[in-house]
C-alpha cells in the first residue's frame, strides 16, 4: 500500500531536480523549509522527528536537496517529508508538505473495531507498522 499525504502522493517518486524546484517555489514565497522524517506514519502523526534546522533564511534550494540527501542516509528507511512553512500574518501555517522519501516496504493500516456499551461500535485506524517497537519497524 503507499501511503497517501500531502501534495504529489499520487505522483510518482519526486528526483531531487523535482524537490529543488519546490523548494525554491516555498523559499521564492517567503515560506520556511524543514526536513522531517518518521517511522509511525499515521495520518494524526503530525509531529514528525526534524532534521536540523528550519531553513528559516534560506536562499538556495539546493540546500535543502542537501538536507534531504543527508537525511536519507541517516534514515533512508523511513517516511522523509519536505513542509514550508509561512509566518506571515493571517496564515501562520503549514502551506506545502510532500513525502521526498518512503521505506521499501509500506505495510498499511488496519481497521479496528471496537465494541462498547449498548450497541456502539468505534473504528480506529491503525499503522501495521507500529505492531514494532520504534526504531525498528522498517528493515
Amino acid at each position: 500500500m503507499r501511503l497517501r499525504q500531502g501534495q504529489f502522493s499520487f505522483l510518482p517518486d519526486l528526483t531531487d531536480d523535482d524537490i529543488r524546484v519546490q523548494a525554491q517555489y516555498a523559499i521564492d514565497n517567503g515560506w520556511a523549509v524543514s526536513v522531517e522524517f518518521t517511522d509511525d506514519p499515521h495520518p494524526r502523526n503530525t509531529y514528525w522527528e526534524m532534521w536540523g534546522h528550519p531553513m528559516f533564511d534560506n536562499p538556495d534550494a539546493a540546500a535543502v536537496v542537501y538536507e534531504v540527501n543527508e537525511c536519507r542516509k541517516a534514515h533512508g528507511g523511513k517516511y522523509i517529508r519536505v513542509m514550508a512553512f509561512d509566518a506571515s500574518h493571517g496564515w501562520e501555517s503549514i502551506r506545502m508538505s510532500f513525502i521526498v522519501n518512503r521505506p521499501k516496504e509500506e505495510p498499511g493500516f488496519r481497521l479496528v473495531r471496537q465494541e462498547s456499551a449498548g450497541r456502539l461500535v468505534r473504528y480506529t485506524v491503525e499503522s501495521y507498522a507500529t505492531r514494532d517497537p520504534e526504531g525498528a519497524r522498517y528493515a
